[in-house]
């Protein structure tokens, strides 16, 4: 498929009917080039990257997708959103799910960033260039029937990503002296998701890669390995990947992610 077709379909939210591993092919490589081709379209008729999705970080979801490790995609100026702190309790904010293409939903943490780390960064170095964090919800979708797809599927259809929309953002400063510190924050951190006012799931933040700080550096080194990508820059935010299993979606429903303090909880309307 050519990043025309593969751009008009994520543009019409139109399946690629087509078995799994057709789009993607069996080069990893290859699938990132056409993902990265899609992105030059995207650039070319006005829209803006604006970060980076993780996407596979959580282990426990490898076996139920038949996909073994992270991969990632750009997040655009036209599917990121920022919640309206409320009076009182989480962070509010809607997702248009139009055009999405089998929409599911992922409590995330996200990560502003401050600066360009160094090069060969340390998970140190890492969060010396952190600005902030925040709660996040990243709407995923896939274009193969039924989410059935490969690897190479996932990094070719642009890492899954749709939408995101990020919470109350925390300065790093204030959560964490040092990247130990932050790493244990997270990992230890739990979330509870509602759909509707009913809990659902619950995850931890030890399932993504061990930490979502451990995801970021993670995925920072396979970005630098990947021809043509683009660098972290300083105002790109990075959301790392689920705490539970990804919830599909429809427009009316109302869904909440509770995470531990200090990182706060997030609202979230679906039209």
């Amino acid at each position: 498929m050519t990043p025309e077709q593969l751009l008009q379909h994520h543009d019409q939210a139109l399946l690629w009917g087509q078995a799994p591993g057709v789009v993607g092919g069996p080069d990893t490589a290859a699938a990132y080039q056409q993902a990265l081709a899609v992105r030059q379209l995207r650039q070319q008729r006005g829209e803006v990257p604006k970060g980076y999705k993780i996407g596979f970080t959580n282990r426990t979801l490898w076996q139920r997708y038949e996909v073994f490790g992270p991969m990632w995609g750009t997040v655009w100026d036209t599917g990121l959103g920022f919640a309206e702190p409320a009076a009182s309790g989480p962070a509010e904010g809607s997702i248009d799910l139009t055009p999405t293409c089998q929409p599911r939903l992922e409590p995330e943490i996200v990560f502003g960033m401050k600066a360009t780390p160094p090069a060969n960064a340390s998970l140190q170095q890492l969060f010396e260039a952190i600005d902030w964090i925040a709660p996040g919800f990243e709407v995923v979708q896939s274009h193969c029937l039924d989410w059935k797809f490969t690897a190479t599927d996932t990094m070719a259809d642009s890492g899954l990503h749709a939408r995101l929309l990020v919470g109350q953002r925390l300065p790093v400063e204030q959560l964490a002296a040092d990247a130990q510190a932050l790493h244990t924050l997270l990992a230890q951190a739990q979330v509870t998701l509602f759909k509707n006012g009913q809990a659902v799931e619950q995850g931890s933040g030890t399932n993504v890669l061990d930490s979502p700080l451990n995801a970021l550096h993670h995925f920072l080194k396979e970005l630098r390995q990947c021809p043509g990508a683009v660098d972290l820059h300083a105002g790109d935010v990075v959301t790392t990947g689920t705490w539970t299993d990804a919830w599909p979606l429809q427009a009316g429903e109302s869904w909440r992610a509770e995470f531990s303090a200090p990182l706060g909880s997030l609202s979230a309307q679906m039209y």
